[in-house]
Order: structure tokens, then sequence, then C-alpha cells
């Protein structure tokens, strides 16, 4: 695997990293989607990625300093972790966001989430990124005792399920609420 981008632009070396589609789909279940674990990642995707893409992955973002992985001994299940060069890249994924709001359909249970992001600006883009740094990297909100960002796009996400899908014909989830939020 290559560590030096193709050349000094930082355009094209952000796009070697960022612009593999489903390395972004990996970062965007492990902010959004609180999944921090190989076989959460595996069974929580909602475009299918297979196992070796997933691995893959994953070595392509330890390797280029987006993620950590928890060392583990035989047996254990290794945690991946954001560092603060992943963290960094949130406004990146919602300017994505933003831009597949603006131009392309997409299920309401799913744009709920970016919309929020997309109305609530910077301040709760940096909200999400200081929940974040406390989630992976274990240092605290500015705020401790606000509201956590991640609980607001978790109840958009709810409220606009249960618009979609009456409560009766919703399959039984995970755990109750996810860290932080689903995704947008």
């Amino acid at each position: 695997m290559a560590t030096e981008p193709r050349s000094g632009c930082p355009i094209n070396a952000a796009v070697e990293v960022l612009g593999d589609p489903w390395a972004v789909i990996v970062l965007r279940d492990i902010m959004f989607g609180g999944r921090r674990h190989f076989r959460e990642l595996i069974a929580g995707s909602e475009e299918g990625i297979a196992t070796n893409i997933l691995a893959g992955r994953l070595k392509l973002l330890v390797a280029a300093d987006l993620l950590t992985r928890e060392e583990t001994r035989r047996g254990q299940r290794a945690a991946y972790s954001l560092t603060e060069a992943g963290i960094q890249a949130l406004p990146i994924m919602v300017a994505l966001g933003n831009w597949g709001l603006a131009h392309r359909e997409g299920e309401r249970r799913l744009r709920v989430r970016a919309e929020l992001l997309r109305d609530g600006g910077p301040q709760l883009v940096q909200e999400m990124m200081d929940e974040l740094r406390e989630i992976h990297i274990g240092v605290p909100r500015p705020d401790p005792g606000a509201p956590r960002a991640s609980e607001r796009l978790h109840a958009a996400y709810e409220a606009a399920l249960a618009v979609e899908t009456p409560a009766s014909a919703r399959p039984m989830s995970g755990p109750a609420r996810r860290s932080p939020g689903d995704r947008p």
C-alpha cells in the first residue's frame, strides 16, 4: 500500500484517501453510526459492503491515520477509533451530504440527519466534532451538560422513521441509542 501521494497537491493527497467511496462510507458509519467493530460495520451496512472490501478500507484508513485500531489478544474484537485527522473529516462528510441533498434523491429516513446538520450549520458540526473527540480520543466536551449532537440526529432519524413506517411494521433494532447518532 503506497503511503506517499502521487503528487504534492493537497487535493490529490486528500482524494487518494477520501476519494474511495467505500472509505467514505466506513468513516460515515463510524462517525454517525457509532459502529466501532468489524462485525458492527458489516451488519449495519446499508450499502452491503463485502467483508474483504471492509477489511481493506479499514487498513487503508488506519494507514492514512484517520483511524486507530485497538490492539487485542486472540479472540477479542478490535475496536476502531477516529483520530483527530479523522474527526476533522466531518465537515467534508457534511459537505458531501449537503451536495447529495441538493442534487440527488433519497429516502427521507436517510436524508433527515443530513438536513439537520445542514440546517444546524457550523455550530452543530462543531458540537458533533466535540462529541467525536470525547468518544474516540477522550477529550471532554466543552459543555458536558449540553445535549449531545448525536441525540438530536438520532431523534430526527427516529421521527422520520415513525412517519415513514408504522410502529407495528418496524423491525426490532439494536441499542435504543447509538452513539454518536446514526448517520446523516
